[in-house]
């Protein structure tokens, strides 16, 4: 018997930037939700503002430079006028906007919780599932590992995780898993229960 459940990674806050202040010389900013537009009648530019976590000094980070007003589309710049915080925190986790702006985004600050929907892991396993499947929602990418998810939500230790790794007990949109595979919104992960109740050390 398969049973499939969701598994949502819901973020608390978007990633501190490491960036040195020239005011107080400290080391992060964190991501006001906010933007600064400069509209002129033959370009556009968007900014997205960061402050100091210590002095509050601002940052400007680039999101759109010199654009053609026609290139950007009534409802995006609606959103940039009204501080529309789910496109802030779009811009926030945007690799591509922090290299844009050379900066490096410190996801070890970010706080998040895990919505899971169903039995704890020692239930399922002691019920008549053969396989379980995880559909993953994780709407922003902040490196965090499939492993790390894994050993949160079902208590492995260290040690077990490895050797599930080891005997091939689960799988990511149709393949093994490894150590250091990232998570990715929309993946399957498939974990092998009877194979799980065959393994002694767990």
């Amino acid at each position: 018997m398969i049973q499939e459940y969701l598994l949502k990674v819901k973020v608390k806050n978007t990633p501190y930037l490491k960036k040195q202040c020239n005011r107080c010389h400290n080391t992060s900013f964190y991501c006001s939700d906010r933007f600064r537009i400069n509209a002129q009648k033959k370009s556009i530019d968007v900014w997205l503002i960061y402050n100091c976590n210590k002095c509050d000094k601002s940052y400007n980070a680039t999101i759109i430079s010199r654009s053609k007003p026609e290139l950007i589309t009534n409802d995006l710049f609606d959103q940039f006028l009204e501080n529309d915080i789910d496109t802030a925190w779009r811009y926030a986790f945007s690799k591509e906007i922090a290299k844009i702006n050379s900066l490096e985004f410190d996801f070890g600050s970010v706080e998040y919780d895990i919505v899971y929907q169903g039995e704890s892991f020692a239930t399922l396993t002691s019920n008549q599932h053969d396989k379980l499947i995880f559909k993953i929602n994780y709407p922003f990418d902040f490196n965090l590992k499939i492993s790390r998810i894994i050993r949160g939500e079902f208590g492995f230790s260290s040690n077990q995780m490895v050797l599930l790794i080891e005997e091939k007990v689960i799988s990511v949109d149709s393949r093994f898993l490894q150590k250091k595979d990232k998570l990715r919104d929309g993946l399957i992960i498939e974990i092998d229960v009877l194979q799980i109740k065959g393994i002694s050390n767990l």
